[in-house]
């Protein structure tokens, strides 16, 4: 028995194994921000062999998922990737076309169901997890990753990406990584405390990519018409609607919930007039409501700050980012999902779905790349 063989002997009766030799090689895949596209991403990496890490700067993964609809989580909506495009309407709809009808609604609420959830569809198409806890979604996610054994380091702030010739290091405050490929899932800015503070958007513009002004896409709107205060906590959920009046003509109009609050209007149609509002530059404006119990108009609203928003509308440049991969067009290996980018839909699940759909789009084609190199 030679020296090396009768040591190893040794060791191993003592309960010791000596280590293997380490190697140094890069993760195939960094995902930064463990939202719903960065979760996604993840789950679709897992599924596909794709070894990847998701570095989440908040303690726990899916904080902003586990708030959406209230705690109820609206993940998707029963329509077709088409009717989708159709109501989120241009520019980004042409952006999001290959990434929607490669991972359309009814493949979105087939995952699900494949993984134990239970959904509850509403008469309006949308997807609702059955028990309406919201965490039965970020559950689904923590399972599969956790059977796939994917790391996911939380409370881990990313605070920077810097390109190098074979990859990217991924830096934080306490360590680096070395990644092959990078996709930034980090989200808007709005609801700060869920860990959406702005800072993919930063990445991008340290490494040189245009982003758009980030501002208010879905919120409610102030007014100080004492005549709308004084029905503070008044819901109309049925037969409902509010139309975007612009020099006194109608620009926009949406069926859905309107609520008076305190300060001023909420409910799906007020958030999907505003997000209209946003997207086409629309500083000036009045707003029609119609319900069963009446009719009027309210003068000149201001929409609520960008922190309230259900969505960030703004983020990376759509032409700095290739469509047909999600990969930046200026840094190879530089990959973007969901929010970070200048995607926005119609409160119902489209965000959501736009969030599935390009993290889905992205990492198959981080694959694609590998199995050609």
């Amino acid at each position: 028995m030679g020296r090396d063989a009768a040591m190893d002997g040794r060791e191993q009766a003592r309960g010791q194994v000596r280590a293997p030799a380490l190697t140094h090689r890069p993760v195939p895949l960094a995902i930064v921000g463990g939202g719903a596209a960065g979760l996604f991403a993840a789950s679709v990496a897992a599924s596909r062999g794709l070894g990847c890490l998701v570095l989440e700067r908040k303690a726990r993964i899916g904080s902003k998922v586990l708030m959406t609809a209230n705690g109820r989580c609206n993940f998707t909506k029963d329509i077709s990737a088409e009717r989708m495009l159709a109501d989120i309407g241009e520019p980004v709809a042409s952006f999001a076309a290959r990434a929607l009808r490669e991972c359309p609604p009814s493949m979105v609420a087939a995952g699900f169901k494949a993984r134990g959830l239970k959904i509850k569809r509403m008469a309006d198409g949308r997807l609702f997890p059955a028990s309406g806890k919201a965490a039965d979604v970020v559950h689904v996610f923590g399972d599969q990753l956790r059977d796939s054994s994917v790391p996911l380091l939380v409370n881990c702030p990313v605070t920077g990406i810097q390109p190098m010739k074979s990859g990217f290091i991924v830096a934080t405050r306490s360590f680096t990584i070395w990644a092959r490929n990078v996709l930034v899932a980090t989200g808007g800015a709005s609801f700060p405390k869920t860990g959406s503070v702005g800072d993919g958007q930063e990445f991008a513009r340290r490494l040189g990519l245009k982003v758009e002004p980030l501002r208010a896409g879905l919120v409610g709107c102030e007014t100080d018409d004492a005549a709308v205060r004084s029905m503070a906590g008044a819901r109309f959920e049925h037969g409902a609607s509010a139309a975007l009046l612009v020099g006194g003509r109608e620009a926009f109009r949406a069926e859905g919930e309107v609520e008076v609050e305190p300060w001023g209007l909420s409910g799906a149609a007020i958030y999907n007039c505003t997000r209209h509002a946003a997207r086409h530059g629309i500083a000036a404006f009045d707003i029609a409501i119609s319900t069963p119990e009446g009719a009027w108009t309210v003068r000149r609203p201001r929409m609520r700050p960008l922190k309230e928003a259900i969505v960030t509308m703004g983020g990376v440049a759509l032409d700095e980012i290739d469509p047909e991969t999600m990969e930046s067009r200026k840094v190879p290996g530089l990959y973007f999902a969901g929010e970070v980018m200048d995607v926005d839909g119609p409160t119902g699940g489209y965000n959501l779905t736009l969030a599935f759909a390009t993290a889905n789009l992205a990492v198959r084609s981080i694959a694609a790349s590998a199995v050609e190199r």
